[in-house]
């Protein structure tokens, strides 16, 4: 197995080579310390899987490394050993072509384990990474509801997260109370809510209050 190892810290850069060397005897590891010299070896070099980092600076960064890298040899499984959090990183890892993400500090074996299945072509996500990711996608789907939310459903929206009943918002914006009724039926059937209690839990754990 031939891999590609690119990450600006030398001490990590040799603590995976022995780990990987440890487990396979025969394999052959080049390592670079920045992104640009990545792309270079990556294009005119071939390797069984590329092991790589985020951010390296200076230069280009890990992630458009990536992108450039798949456009010219997209055969080549890359996983992204990363210290960053991995929720929007690992995101945004796999959509510019990453196989698989795991974040420094895994387990040996996990790290063998990932190395073995991008190599076959599969992707691989680390159980904490698919967890922190999913709540990620919800999250930011949730935050996005209210953008569908025209300008005065959002003042009443905010209105209601604060407690106030439409009596009170009608009174508030001097307009009738049927007309806010209509308004609070459109932004549960918007957003999906049933109840007051939903609309202020979503606004208090989406920081709107």
């Amino acid at each position: 197995m031939k891999i590609l190892l690119a990450d600006d810290h030398t001490i990590v850069r040799d603590g995976i080579r022995h780990v990987l060397t440890e487990s396979y005897p025969d394999i052959s590891i080049v390592d670079v310390a920045n992104a640009n010299d990545l792309i270079n070896y990556a294009k005119k070099e071939t390797f069984d899987v590329i092991v790589t980092d985020i951010s390296m600076p200076p230069g280009n960064s890990g992630l458009d490394a990536i992108q450039q890298i798949k456009k010219a040899r997209p055969d080549i499984p890359i996983l992204v050993l990363s210290m960053h959090a991995p929720a929007q990183y690992a995101l945004q890892a796999i959509k510019s072509g990453a196989s698989g993400y795991l974040t420094k500090g895994v387990a040996t074996l996990e790290l063998v384990k990932a190395l073995e299945t991008v190599a076959s072509g599969k992707k691989y996500l680390s159980p904490e990474v698919v967890y922190l990711m999913a709540d990620f996608i919800e999250h930011t789907q949730k935050s996005v509801l209210i953008s569908k939310l025209s300008e005065r459903e959002k003042e009443v929206f905010r209105m209601l997260a604060t407690g106030m009943t439409t009596t009170q918002i009608a009174k508030e914006l001097a307009l009738s109370h049927n007309t806010i009724s209509t308004f609070r039926g459109r932004i549960f059937e918007k957003m999906g809510f049933h109840s007051n209690v939903e609309l202020i839990k979503y606004a208090i754990s989406n920081k709107i209050i």
